[in-house]
């Protein structure tokens, strides 16, 4: 007898949303490219409405149109268009162990992936989330949403901004509704991100809602010393991008990015991060009362928050400047060492710790890292992303890559292991005490 139909019921899941097929993938199961909600452009997302056939939900999310970074793929093994594109991407993947039993209700954590607001996606090889899951017995959801100008720049004539962090918000609302089926725990939510992925769930904890949708929260590397003072440059922005219209091709408005950056070039420092969150727009509070909105939600939201040690080194092979000031005899290395630590201060170091000291003020509990694990000899250092291979992808994905070229893979993989571990451990509520750290990688305290 074919056996293929038994195998096909055993992964057919029934959330409220309808039914959902998954597939099996080694130690763990897979539900990939599971719409969450649907926007035309420039609007807000309305979630999907429910199904009631099957949904097969065997291929990965499409990425939202976006521009090639060569720099960025030579650094992180990543490949330009390694997935298709299209603007109907709202969508979310799950990962789950194998051997999960029917009467479990696991940690669930939320991928929010970096990329500046203007690159990345939830499925990339790099974010896989299997070795996280397998090791950890969690569940991770990993999303996808709308960049650059089609998440994140308002304009003077009315298009509305953070549409991306709207995005965001129906995926956790989905996972709220759906993701007992899965042998999640809708209480034990932990919403985690890297770079911009880290800003965008410390803004999400500003909204209201926040406590009703995660528990927890990891902020990554977030670049939160240059989130504020950005309404003159967001409304140059928005004035070169007005052009744009529900018809111009997809491809066409992300060409029109690179320009709309050209923009804000001349509001220094900001301009690392053009795009991104935008205050006074739906759904966060004007600038002035964005303290207040993470004060009224500390309490109910549990974060870890950190950094790199060497957070800029990721820029510094970009610079033919700072490449030669690093081989001037005596002095070279010195003096970017010291650029290094000015610009890893500035734009993460003493926001991220202000952001911890402020919602521990606010009764919230809180723990902060610094993360100095670097691959021996490798000019990037402690950079910026050097938490990914730590955390998410695999062997095939990171090993001898541009950030970590020169480390053996299995003392990757053995940090790895307990880097992984200390962030489920985090989800799961474990107590991580007021100190601790993994050997070599990162060291923490409680705030």
């Amino acid at each position: 007898m074919n056996s293929e139909p038994a195998v096909t019921s055993q992964l057919l899941f029934h959330p409220p949303c309808g039914p959902v097929s998954g597939w099996c993938d080694g130690e763990v199961v897979r539900a990939s490219g599971i719409p969450y909600a649907r926007a035309p452009r420039f609007q807000a997302p309305v979630p999907v409405p429910d199904w009631t056939s099957e949904y097969a939900a065997t291929s990965p999310a499409p990425a939202c149109p976006q521009a090639p970074v060569p720099f960025l793929d030579d650094v992180l093994g990543t490949k330009y268009g390694e997935l298709p594109g299209s603007e109907d991407c709202q969508n979310l993947s799950i990962t789950l162990p194998g051997d999960l039993a029917p009467d479990e209700k696991l940690p669930v954590m939320v991928w929010i992936h970096g990329g500046s607001y203007t690159t990345g996606s939830g499925d990339l090889a790099i974010f896989d989330a299997a070795r996280l899951v397998a090791e950890n017995r969690i569940i991770v959801v990993s999303v996808t949403y709308r960049l650059g100008l089609f998440g994140f720049l308002a304009t003077p004539a009315g298009r509305p901004g953070n549409l991306g962090l709207l995005d965001q918000l129906e995926a956790l609302r989905w996972v709220q509704r759906n993701i007992a089926a899965f042998g999640g725990d809708p209480g034990r939510v932990t919403a985690f991100g890297q770079s911009a992925g880290g800003d965008a769930i410390a803004h999400l904890m500003a909204t209201p809602e926040a406590p009703n949708l995660f528990r927890r929260a990891i902020i990554q590397s977030a670049p939160l010393g240059i989130t504020r003072g950005r309404a003159k440059m967001n409304h140059a922005m928005g004035i070169a991008s007005d052009g744009v219209t529900d018809q111009t091709p997809a491809m066409d408005v992300v060409a029109l990015e690179a320009q709309v950056t050209q923009v804000a070039r001349k509001f220094g420092m900001l301009a690392a991060m053009p795009f991104g969150t935008q205050y006074g727009h739906d759904p966060l509070p004007g600038e002035s009362g964005i303290e207040a909105a993470w004060n009224r939600t500390a309490p109910a939201i549990d974060v870890l928050i950190g950094h790199t040690s060497e957070e800029a080194r990721l820029f510094l092979p970009r610079s033919p400047r700072l490449m030669r000031l690093a081989k001037v005899p005596f002095v070279g290395k010195a003096a970017v060492r010291a650029i290094d630590w000015v610009v890893t201060e500035t734009v993460y170091g003493r926001a991220t710790r202000r952001f911890a000291r402020r919602h521990a003020k606010a009764g919230g509990r809180v723990h902060r890292y610094v993360m100095d694990w670097h691959a021996p000899g490798n000019i990037f250092g402690a950079a910026h992303t050097i938490d990914l291979p730590l955390l998410l992808g695999n062997r095939e994905t990171w090993d001898g890559v541009g950030l970590i070229a020169g480390a053996r893979w299995e003392d990757v993989d053995a940090t790895g292991r307990a880097v992984r571990s200390l962030w489920a451990g985090f989800a799961r509520g474990d107590d991580l005490g007021e100190a601790g750290g993994v050997d070599h990688a990162l060291h923490y305290r409680r705030v």
